[in-house]
């Protein structure tokens, strides 16, 4: 990944942990919390593809699992983000640009279910059964919903953010002013021999016409 994708997913995916951390998981919702986390790589991973999405979704994940108050183990989460990140950046647009929003919206869904889905499974391989208690139904049902609900307000954003860190505009806008000032020293240049070949002719015409005149007065002095 290049050094403005590693920037900018890095600083997304904290703030997203904080605010999930301090803000969501204490709204005390019925089921499920609302996943920030996994909005966020959703929105890279759209941009970046699969791979950057993969790469995204691991780190992120990784992050969640070291971060307090975590109860589980760590790189169980890891292992969900990263595949739902691979998934998601197989659907990633060819031209980068989203015709409508039904195609986000169903990702996110498929998201949201498939990574509650990936953490229960794996939970149960290493003997966590909080899901069963909870409801797995209720899980589903309530994790689709409330990332649903969040999706339009972080998924498009982030994606903005990600596409305009992808243009570089800091060396776009560097490339242009060396491109206007190269075309700008093209166009004086031309500009200028253009001018001097106009005064070039100018002068000599004028020189024709103050020869031409001294033969006519030289041929009437003659007379």
């Amino acid at each position: 990944m290049r050094v403005n994708r590693i920037l900018l997913s890095s600083v997304l995916v904290v703030v997203a942990l904080v605010i999930q951390v301090s803000v969501l998981a204490r709204l005390h919702l019925p089921g499920a919390v609302p996943d920030l986390m996994l909005l966020t790589v959703l929105g890279l991973a759209l941009v970046y593809g699969h791979v950057g999405g993969a790469l995204v979704g691991f780190g992120a994940g990784l992050l969640a699992d070291l971060a307090p108050p975590a109860d589980h183990a760590a790189g169980r989460y890891a292992l969900v983000l990263c595949v739902i990140g691979y998934l998601a950046g197989l659907v990633k647009p060819e031209t980068g640009r989203l015709k409508s929003a039904t195609g986000p919206m169903l990702v996110v869904v498929a998201a949201a279910v498939g990574s509650t889905l990936l953490y229960a499974g794996v939970g149960a391989l290493v003997g966590d059964t909080a899901a069963r208690h909870v409801g797995l139904g209720s899980l589903l049902f309530t994790a689709a919903l409330y990332d649903l609900l969040l999706a339009p307000f972080v998924v498009p954003g982030v994606m903005a953010l990600a596409r305009r860190a992808e243009n570089d505009p800091l060396a776009e806008s560097g490339s242009a002013a060396k491109a206007t000032d190269i075309s700008s020293g093209w166009l004086s240049g031309g500009t200028g021999l253009k001018i001097g070949s106009q005064r070039n002719g100018l002068r000599v015409k004028a020189a024709r016409a103050r020869m031409a005149r001294a033969g006519r007065i030289k041929g009437v002095k003659r007379l």
